[in-house]
């Protein structure tokens, strides 16, 4: 009992003696011998957020956008209906491997679009025989019209379609068309 005694006069001692020197001797004597310790006032709280929403909200943003929010907003109805989560080191390395994996799939898929592209063009043209009526008349088909770009096909003969295999990738590839 007598070593804890010790030990804690000899730290007070020793805090006694770190807070002295920031004291004046005025201050001691207007204090009876006590030293006064200055109260350091914590930093308010952040009142904005950086969050990651987890799913597309309207006025707000859409999946996997940073975003700077209000503390509350965040606290109050982003985290408990889970459409949120804070912003962690962790957490921004796995979206930018995310990002990296998005962007190598966007160009695998894009190197794929460009070599069919060219397969269509060296093929040479297409023959399709389709029903004639009177003379080079020819019946109708429905095309997809995002995928393929058709001038107006009425007759027999030699016509130039336009395939659009991707976004950034289109293809030119000749279609020969005679009645049966």
């Amino acid at each position: 009992m007598s070593s804890t005694a010790s030990t804690l006069s000899s730290c007070s001692s020793s805090l006694f003696q770190l807070f002295a020197g920031a004291t004046n001797k005025s201050q001691k004597s207007l204090n009876n011998g006590r030293v006064v310790l200055p109260v350091v006032a914590q930093k308010k709280t952040k009142k904005i957020r950086k969050i990651i929403l987890k799913e597309d909200m309207p006025n707000v943003g859409v999946k996997g956008q940073l975003l700077k929010v209000r503390a509350g907003f965040y606290r109050n109805f982003l985290l408990p209906m889970g459409k949120a989560q804070l912003v962690t080191p962790d957490l921004l390395k796995e979206m930018k491997m995310e990002e990296e994996r998005i962007e190598a799939e966007k160009k695998r898929v894009k190197e794929e679009a460009q070599q069919l592209a060219r397969i269509f063009e060296t093929v040479g043209a297409f023959k399709i025989k389709r029903k004639g009526g009177k003379g080079k008349q020819i019946f109708g088909r429905d095309v997809d019209k995002k995928i393929v770009s058709l001038p107006e096909i009425r007759e027999t003969g030699e016509y130039v379609a336009l395939l659009k295999l991707h976004p950034e990738v289109t293809a030119r590839v000749r279609i020969n068309v005679y009645a049966n």
